[in-house]
């Protein structure tokens, strides 16, 4: 029995005992009135429709009738039909989207929701946990970027991570795209596309990986001496790097992963996307729709963001392995032997100390302190006698 067919039964009950005293002249009309809850003229209206049809005059009649909100059968099915034909997999407030963006659709999202449970195309949430304290957001964009990756089955059967760079204080992703495998590189690019978008910014902060930070001893704090390659390029942009010491801490961008991994694979899916570079030219366009949709107005107005001014930051933003050069003027770096071409300051740089910068796209380059000797592709070839040869040929 459900509770308004509950109460209903507990009021004719009550009544009849109303009913009962006011007959033996025990109470009342008014006193009558009051054990039920109503008013002198509702328990007369009662007393009549008693006498009428006895306890049965006393039942709401609106609850044996079809309510005249309920939606027609033929949109109930209609809707059913969508999801399972072309959404399937969607959770519900992103498939509420679709469906009153493309479709048309008039119904709430409560109702959308409702539905749905009720024909089993989508199960109940989880009770939530724990009530948590969020951690203010910076009151200014650039004071604070995070930078996290995400491990999942974007596309079906293909595993990969996707690499997200954000704004603490509105949560507009600046930066995201898919790669084989999180790490330096895919760090670096997040950063390098950040700051040719917006400029330098105050603050990093990152998990406890290990292309961002060293940790002596597991679950310990991390040693901000011994830099990474990563560190080291944030302290030679003035960028402060900051730990996260649990996910707790990092909730900004665990909360936008979850939005996505229940969003962007039927994303992909209905664009009939399955390579990863399509899938990366598909997140140019993406990101703009995303960070309209979730992005929120920073608590201040301004920016916390810098322009650059005088850096090359693809020779900061890059792997940078010391070499020494050997005897037959090439360095040896990844397998390769790269070769130092003629310079007109020096004669040769045998057993000189150098520096073999590996930037994200799989270039190289070499440096002698701040002069660069020569540039590379990635298979180790000189990139000037490369256009060289490009522009003998046409």
């Amino acid at each position: 029995m459900n509770r308004a067919r509950l109460l209903q039964e507990i009021r004719t009950m009550r009544f009849d005992e109303a009913y009962t005293s006011w007959q033996d002249k025990r109470l009342t009309q008014e006193e009558a009135a009051q054990l039920l809850g109503v008013c002198e003229r509702t328990f007369r209206r009662y007393i009549d429709r008693y006498q009428e049809a006895g306890l049965e005059g006393l039942l709401d009649r609106r609850m044996h009738e079809v309510s005249h909100h309920r939606a027609p059968v033929d949109e109930v099915l209609g809707l059913e039909d969508l999801y399972k034909q072309t959404y399937g997999g969607w959770n519900v407030q992103h498939f509420h989207e679709r469906y009153r963006d493309h479709h048309k659709g008039t119904r709430s999202y409560t109702w959308v929701k409702s539905t749905l449970q009720k024909a089993a195309l989508v199960s109940k949430g989880r009770r939530k946990g724990t009530h948590r304290l969020q951690r203010p957001r910076k009151p200014l964009e650039g004071m604070m970027v995070h930078q996290d990756g995400s491990t999942h089955e974007w596309v079906p059967g293909v595993m990969w991570d996707l690499i997200v760079t954000l704004d603490d204080a509105t949560g507009e992703v600046y930066s995201g795209f898919f790669t084989a495998q999180e790490g330096t590189q895919s760090s670096f690019q997040g950063v390098l596309e950040t700051i040719e978008r917006k400029g330098l910014f105050s603050s990093f902060y990152s998990d406890r990986g290990s292309h961002y930070w060293h940790t002596p001893k597991a679950g310990e704090k991390v040693d901000k001496r011994k830099l990474t390659q990563f560190g080291r390029a944030m302290n030679q942009l003035g960028i402060e790097a900051i730990a996260a010491y649990s996910p707790q801490a990092r909730g900004r961008s665990e909360r936008i992963f979850g939005t996505l991994q229940g969003r962007l694979p039927q994303e992909l899916a209905l664009a009939g996307i399955t390579d990863m570079a399509a899938a990366n030219r598909f997140l140019k366009k993406y990101w703009v729709l995303f960070n309209r949709r979730f992005a929120v107005k920073a608590a201040e107005p301004g920016s916390a963001f810098v322009p650059v001014l005088g850096v090359d930051l693809k020779e900061i933003l890059c792997l940078q392995t010391p070499r020494t050069v050997g005897r037959d003027n090439c360095v040896s770096y990844g397998g390769k032997s790269l070769q130092i071409p003629a310079q007109t300051h020096r004669c040769h740089f045998v057993k000189v100390k150098v520096r073999v910068h590996e930037h994200p796209d799989g270039t190289l380059a070499i440096f002698h302190g701040p002069r660069c000797l020569a540039r590379y592709t990635s298979d180790g070839l000189l990139a000037d006698a490369i256009k060289e040869n490009r522009k003998r040929a046409a």
